[in-house]
């Protein structure tokens, strides 16, 4: 499969030639290697124990090469961090370190966090904008700059297209290939985690299938704000046994150090100007395939009686990769925005590097009413010098602006 170019690729062309040292970071197999190969010089691949010797031979890495080194997989030898962090110290040139990981190593407390040093950014599997299937006419980065930019543009997309958008995964590998394998690939990916990757963080799964019941609660509750009592709950086995919270508490610990789990945080304002703001995150797996599989959703069951209650959760998780993977390039950061009693919702909150403030709404239809915006309306009452747009991304087929100035994009349309 030819390399498709990924939103990180712009930031990565922007940074390299300032920063000395930069980590892409996210799970395994959202190409993370690939697109740092594409920049270095020399590659040491830390997975492998030949390689690692290489490494642990110069640790203070003062033989290597001219031009860029990808030390990939650095958690397989966290003390390398170190080392890099040191070099940069010492007056390394930009673009001469590049490290990519697949997991916060369990001993990194005793590592140097790098901060000021290693630039860290995050990679997730690709947003439906970076597949190749669609040619976004809207940018997230002109919405953020505020002044109502002009919306415009018709897409094919259908219902059925998100579905299948949805199921097909976002992970290179996976994505593209034939229903029956990308099924067994994604359970392979699940079943890797449990069997492999958590044992490799120091974690023990005394009972693997109760971590998959887990997950699959986790799952189900994707695109809301479920308490973690009411994930243990649904985690309660056909014999009534239920793992203590203690243990959950450490795969969602685990978890995340893997970016498996990806929740969105709530939005909190410095300036108190809106109180009352719940701060419980909103659950979000790294890609929504992994969602739909652990629920046993293909795209016909999406679309019928058996996923009616999960398609627009998913499709919320779809578009909250593709607006985390957009905001990131435009140094931005997401979230969600509640109030406690639950009287205003926001779906996504997008904070620009100056404050400014873009509010989305996600709709799984092709029209939108005055009822969908009312709490878009809300917000801008509320902070009117900082809400740089507001946006209802839906599954329709044009994108336009409403008389009350909100933009409606279909997901298609949406890019970086």
């Amino acid at each position: 499969m030819p390399y498709l170019q990924r939103t990180v690729d712009r930031e990565l062309d922007e940074l390299l030639p300032l920063a000395p040292a930069i980590a892409l970071d996210g799970p395994k197999g959202v190409g993370k290697t690939d697109t740092a190969k594409r920049r270095a010089s020399t590659v040491w691949f830390l997975d492998d124990a030949a390689q690692r010797e290489v490494a642990q031979a110069d640790f203070g890495l003062a033989a290597i090469p001219e031009g860029t080194l990808l030390l990939d997989e650095w958690q397989k030898l966290p003390q390398v961090w170190d080392s890099v962090r040191r070099q940069v110290d010492a007056g390394a040139r930009p673009g001469r370190f590049l490290l990519t990981g697949s997991a916060t190593p369990v001993d990194a407390s005793g590592t140097h966090s790098g901060a000021g040093r290693i630039l860290s950014l995050r990679m997730r599997p690709m947003a439906l904008h970076e597949r190749g299937a669609v040619v976004p006419a809207v940018s997230l980065e002109s919405l953020l700059g505020g002044g109502s930019p002009e919306v415009t543009g018709r897409s094919s997309y259908a219902v059925r297209d998100y579905a299948e958008a949805i199921v097909s995964s976002g992970f290179p590998g996976i994505m593209g290939t034939a229903l029956r394998l990308r099924r067994g690939l994604l359970d392979a990916y699940l079943q890797r985690v449990i069997d492999r990757d958590l044992p490799d963080l120091g974690f023990e799964v005394r009972r693997p299938e109760t971590l998959r019941r887990w997950l699959t609660a986790y799952a189900a509750a994707s695109s809301t704000t479920t308490s973690y009592s009411r994930l243990l709950d649904a985690t309660t086995g056909g014999d009534g046994s239920q793992p203590a919270k203690t243990t959950t508490i450490a795969y969602r610990d685990h978890l995340t150090r893997l970016w498996l789990l990806d929740p969105v945080p709530g939005w909190i304002l410095a300036s108190n100007e809106i109180r009352r703001l719940q701060q419980a995150p909103k659950h979000q797996l790294a890609d929504p395939a992994l969602a739909a599989r652990l629920l046993a959703l293909s795209a016909d069951a999406l679309l019928g009686h058996a996923g009616v209650h999960m398609i627009g959760p998913l499709f919320e998780s779809l578009v909250t990769l593709g607006v985390r993977v957009a905001a990131q390039a435009c140094d931005a950061k997401v979230f969600h925005l509640r109030t406690n009693a639950g009287e205003h919702e926001i779906d996504l909150v997008v904070q620009g590097p100056d404050g400014q403030v873009l509010g989305i709404e996600v709709k799984l239809a092709h029209s939108v009413s005055d009822a969908d915006v009312r709490h878009l309306l809300w917000l801008r009452e509320q902070i009117p010098d900082r809400i740089a747009d507001l946006v209802i991304v839906t599954t329709g087929t044009t994108a336009y602006r409403r008389r009350d100035g909100v933009a409606v994009i279909p997901l298609a349309l949406l890019g970086p």
